[in-house]
């Protein structure tokens, strides 16, 4: 009998945002090192692949203040990964880290060092931005666009991997009887001269357990699609539904072939959130209820100002839709993606709250994320199997709304009914990511 295709799993931890429900009494703090230990614990108790941390590098601002729901307090990914290091065992440990605002010397050490300390577990989230506002905190400022910055992201990951690469597997002898610590000529020189980086000397680490860092990719334009099918390991996206997943999985492996890459060199794994009941009818309360949480009436205005480009605290979120044509000349944000077709979209976003009767809070909810998978235990666990035996996706990554106990109900009722399929690990079989991961 052919073996099912097996589900990958991996748990991201979102800081506060408008997918977290701080205000919830069951929710923790954001920052306390045991908040970041207990998420990272039940993934691993769950098998999951790996533990997955975003990364803010300046506060997002709406009309010069910044947004209580927006993320804030988020610490460095890579410094909590590494004491994650010390209380996981299996665990991946996934860390976003800039590609226009570091170096490559020096994130590769970081890195390398990293994956030395968890013993083959580290994994690099390579994301890239042409804000200008968040370049304000940076000596280069924001002045790369699209075209460029992607660029230097591969030039970044190619002179990452040379460095990587430039100690021999056995480079280190440690040989006491004949006092040679290292093997002679086994440290290459690296000898780098590109357009966005010179890099001339050695590196400082032997090479890692993994050799390289798992490399993931966040992105969904043809460039970020593009750079995934030449650079990426793992690509995280935002098509949690079957038949766009499935568009879009055929479409990004069917670009691996011109990187001489096969199909299951690259896991596609969106991002996705859940809603659990003991009923369907259940689950659907909980996220309908999930969804008021996320969008109270400030976050609810926030969007729409987005949107339309000018001041909408005046409106009551929970009462009629306005009627106020939006600024388009510019937002009323900073530190976001901008959303392009502003006029369409608010045009869209008029026509249904007219058709529906909807309120601003209420259009938001329907517009905006919702839960994914929505259903008993069994029905999640059927549907992310589909999902997955269909091409839409290779796993998923989850996102609780609740931290740092949102994804201890989905370990314990759902990852069972995966495994009963047999679909998902009942427990680890290698020790690295990239054994987790099928990637070798």
């Amino acid at each position: 009998m052919t073996r099912k295709r097996q589900v990958h799993l991996a748990a991201h931890f979102p800081g506060v945002n408008n997918t977290t429900v701080w205000a919830d009494p069951r929710s923790g703090s954001q920052i306390d090192f045991a908040s970041f230990v207990h998420l990272a614990r039940t993934a691993e108790r769950g098998t999951f692949d790996f533990f997955f941390l975003a990364e803010g590098l300046r506060l997002r601002e709406l009309k010069g203040r910044v947004h209580d729901l927006d993320v804030v307090g988020r610490p460095e990914a890579l410094t909590v990964l590494s004491a994650l290091a010390a209380v996981t065992g299996r665990l991946g440990l996934a860390g976003t880290v800039n590609a226009t605002f570091n170096e490559p010397y020096e994130l590769a050490r970081r890195l390398s060092t990293l994956d030395h300390l968890s013993e083959g577990r580290a994994a690099w989230n390579v994301v890239t931005t042409s804000d200008a506002f968040t370049g304000e905190n940076f000596r280069r400022g924001g002045f790369l666009d699209r075209a460029d910055r992607y660029e230097r992201a591969a030039e970044f990951v190619r002179l990452s991997r040379e460095l990587w690469d430039s100690w021999q597997p056995d480079a280190v002898l440690a040989d006491a009887d004949t006092g040679r610590f290292l093997r002679e000529g086994a440290i290459g020189t690296v000898s780098h001269r590109g357009r966005h980086f010179t890099v001339e000397g050695r590196f400082t680490l032997p090479r890692a357990p993994q050799g390289h860092p798992v490399i993931i990719q966040a992105g969904d334009s043809d460039d970020g699609r593009e750079f995934a099918a030449a650079h990426a390991d793992v690509i995280f996206t935002p098509h949690g539904r079957l038949e766009d997943g499935r568009r879009f999985y055929a479409d990004v492996k069917g670009r691996l072939a011109r990187y001489g890459r096969e199909p299951h060199q690259l896991k596609i794994m969106p991002g996705v959130t859940f809603a659990l009941g003991d009923t369907e009818e259940e689950a659907t309360e909980n996220a309908a209820l999930i969804r008021r949480q996320q969008v109270g009436p400030q976050t609810a205005i926030a969007f729409l100002e987005q949107v339309w480009g000018r001041d909408m605290s005046a409106f009551d979120p929970d009462g009629p839709f306005p009627d106020v044509e939006p600024d388009l000349s510019e937002g009323v944000s900073q530190g976001r993606v901008p959303i392009k077709d502003r006029a369409e979209v608010a045009a869209k976003w008029r026509a249904l709250a007219g058709e529906k009767g909807l309120s601003i809070r209420e259009l938001v909810i329907e517009v905006t994320g919702r839960q994914t998978f929505v259903g008993t235990p069994q029905s999640v666990a059927r549907q992310i199997d589909e999902h997955v035996q269909a091409e839409a996706a290779d796993g998923f990554i989850l996102v609780p709304h609740l931290t740092p106990g949102g994804l201890d109900e989905f370990v314990d009722r759902v990852v069972p009914v995966l495994r009963e399929r047999g679909v998902f690990r009942t427990e680890y079989t290698g020790t690295t990511l990239r054994e987790h991961l099928e990637l070798l």
